[in-house]
């Protein structure tokens, strides 16, 4: 069943960008608003990371990926519109590397809303949910992803901490810095250039994008994306970019076992009912409105 839905999605992902994807390579999929604090740059750093180690370093990942995003920015949101030009970059990038494709793609579908969500949300194997922690109210995306079978990623933000403790941390990819983490770091005085200096790996994601490695040569593009993780990193992209990085390595090596994946995917469908809308009424009327059902 998910193999077809995968399929259904490379159909629609050839009708939209003309890239022709595997059904075979793993499904991650980050689908929803761009904003900084949702932190799509962060899994385009990791994209460049994985990348480099393919190409430059001669690593063959565990499993071949598919990294589909999706989404839109607000009309006067420079730096939304700025990410999305990064990512699409970084896709060209790959997809003119042929030492690289079959192993790494990465899609960008255009003009995504809800017809289009029908046919990404059940193909989708990792859903990246993996905003700032304490950035996001609640989000229903990744209940979505998770009702339809997918596993996933994510910080303990938002919706996430209800889905986790519904279908059993061992169920669930979690990295990341706490809200009380990311509070006394900022307390503290977080300093984003730490994090560049003493990761070679993250510094050299950075750096490339710097040197307009995805820009064809040019310096000024991605600048003020550089500019903004190196010197003030509001939603700390850079102090999460290690345990993001080991977690996902978790996830190719989880994927690999594929009878145990599905029995994940099996457990985050089943485990899902918590969230019906008949469940959230009740509550409401027991504990907000104090009203009791009328028996007919």
């Amino acid at each position: 069943m998910k193999y077809a839905r995968k399929q259904k999605l490379v159909t629609l992902i050839n009708e939209r960008t003309g890239l022709t994807v595997s059904p075979d390579t793993l499904f991650d999929v980050q689908v929803k608003r761009i904003h900084e604090y949702k932190r799509q740059l962060l899994n385009a750093l990791y994209v460049i990371s994985l990348y480099n180690r393919i190409k430059h370093d001669g690593h063959d990942p565990v499993v071949a990926r598919t990294v589909i995003f999706g989404g839109k920015a607000a009309p006067g949101y420079y730096m939304a519109k700025l990410i999305i030009k990064l990512i699409n970059s970084i896709a060209a990038v790959i997809d003119a590397d042929a030492q690289v494709r079959d192993r790494l793609r990465v899609v960008f579908i255009p003009d995504f809303n809800v017809k289009t969500g029908q046919v990404i949300y059940p193909a989708a194997e990792l859903s990246e949910q993996i905003s700032t922690a304490g950035k996001e109210a609640s989000g229903t995306g990744n209940m979505k992803f998770s009702m339809n079978g997918a596993l996933t990623i994510g910080t303990l933000d938002g919706a996430n901490v209800e889905i986790r403790d519904q279908v059993g941390a061992e169920n669930f990819f979690l990295f990341g810095l706490t809200v009380e983490q990311v509070t006394n770091l900022k307390q503290s005085g977080y300093n984003p250039h730490y994090y560049y200096e003493n990761n070679p790996v993250l510094k050299q994601v950075i750096d490339q994008i710097a040197s307009g490695a995805f820009a064809h040569g040019d310096l000024e593009l991605f600048q003020p994306i550089v500019n903004t993780l190196l010197n003030n990193d509001e939603y700390m992209l850079l102090a999460d970019f290690r345990s993001y990085v080991e977690c996902q390595e978790a996830v190719s090596h989880a994927y690999r076992d594929q009878e145990h994946w599905t029995r994940m995917s099996i457990l985050n469908t089943a485990r899902m009912g918590w969230f019906s809308s008949d469940r959230s009424i009740r509550d409401y009327a027991r504990d907000i409105w104090h009203v009791e059902p009328l028996k007919l």
